[in-house]
């Protein structure tokens, strides 16, 4: 249970910096493809934010070298492009029912809690399984 709500609190922090990395490409690039622009460079944030957390906090990895973190890195993206189809399906579908950044972020929110439960066990059974504790 503890490990369950310390994976709960990390996965907001990621969410919080996702979200606001969106938010801060809204409001300095109005260009075209705003709205992509800003989901593609939150989802990059937030991929390095939870990595990080995971890692040290959640399966408390250690890599041998910059090589082997790079690789870990790797592995962990690409286990997060299934979770990120459905972050950015309910995002873009919330952003296509309602026409508000509001609920473009709810259902960005909404999706990456799903996204999260099911990367966790993503990232036990094939990332960190060696390293897990």
């Amino acid at each position: 249970m503890k490990i369950a709500l310390l994976y709960a609190l990390l996965a907001l922090v990621a969410t919080v910096a996702n979200i606001g990395a969106q938010d801060l490409v809204i409001r300095v690039y109005g260009g075209m493809f705003t709205v992509l622009a800003s989901v593609v460079v939150g989802t990059g944030v937030g991929l390095v934010v939870k990595y990080a957390l995971d890692k040290r906090y959640i399966f408390q990895f250690r890599p041998r070298d910059m090589k082997h973190d790079g690789q870990t890195l790797m592995l962990y993206t690409v286990m997060g492009l299934a979770t990120t189809v459905i972050f950015w399906g309910f995002e873009f579908g919330f952003h296509y029912l309602f026409e508000t950044k509001e609920m473009r972020y709810l259902g960005g929110t909404i999706g990456l809690m799903i996204g999260y439960v099911t990367k966790y066990h993503l990232d036990k059974r094939y990332v960190f399984r060696a390293e897990a504790g």
